[in-house]
């Protein structure tokens, strides 16, 4: 951690590339780190495979811009003042336990012909009718899944159409998602993304046994009159 980077300027869309730019210059290590918050700025670090960690120093109000619009799994070209062009994604941020602003950020530089590893947010889109008409209560299980790709296959989110969900036996697994050939998706396909469970009430009710014939279960638990009867004679009889 010698150096650190000032992420500066707007945040830009590639119209080829569809990446998001970030223009910085490089610091010495050695800061006040109070005074550079207070300054709008947070530390950072970028490192990645057979890169040179470096730590940062980032624009506050541009990175949570950037946050927004790339999340976790978007290759994102960070350009130094030294005229390089990194390809990075954000791979870790730590947030302030009370206003929850970023306070450190990670960047991991990843080499283009190599595949890697991330994880990948979930979008959520429809309306279940099992929801809608049945008054069931949509449940959310996974929100993301992890891929394997190049970094230029890493695809930002998956859309899952949750209007596929009918009735309360129905689930959205994760092999119902739509994947391009150069992405493998790591997370087991059995696993459920989404699902519907039944209005409370109904639950219940699907949960309790049905008696068919309640009379028969009422006469096992009691003495028949005639069985009585015959017990007390013997029981005279005895004295």
């Amino acid at each position: 951690m010698s150096r650190q980077i000032l992420l500066m300027g707007m945040v830009e869309r590639k119209n080829n590339m569809d990446k998001i730019q970030l223009n910085g210059e490089k610091r010495e290590v050695k800061s006040n780190l109070n005074k550079l918050r207070k300054s709008g700025k947070i530390p950072a670090v970028l490192y990645g495979h057979k890169v040179l960690s470096t730590p940062l120093t980032i624009d506050l109000g541009v990175f949570e811009k950037v946050l927004r619009k790339a999340g976790e799994s978007t290759i994102i070209d960070l350009v130094t003042d030294d005229g390089k062009t990194h390809p990075v994604i954000i791979h870790d941020v730590q947030n302030h336990f009370l206003t929850n602003r970023p306070v450190h950020v990670d960047f991991y530089e990843v080499s283009m012909t190599e595949k890697l590893k991330a994880a990948v947010t979930l979008e959520f889109t429809g309306e279940a009718k099992a929801v809608k008409e049945l008054g069931g209560v949509l449940v959310r299980i996974l929100n993301g899944v992890e891929v394997e790709c190049l970094p230029a296959d890493l695809p930002h989110s998956f859309v899952v159409d949750i209007s596929k969900l009918a009735t309360f036996h129905d689930s959205i697994t994760v092999a119902d998602l739509a994947v391009s050939s150069k992405v493998k998706i790591l997370t087991p396909a059995e696993e459920v993304i989404a699902k519907v469970q039944p209005p409370r009430d109904m639950e219940a009710e699907l949960a309790t046994p049905v008696v068919e014939d309640i009379s028969a279960v009422e006469g096992a638990a009691e003495t028949k009159p005639e069985e009585a009867g015959a017990a007390e004679k013997t029981e005279e009889a005895n004295k």
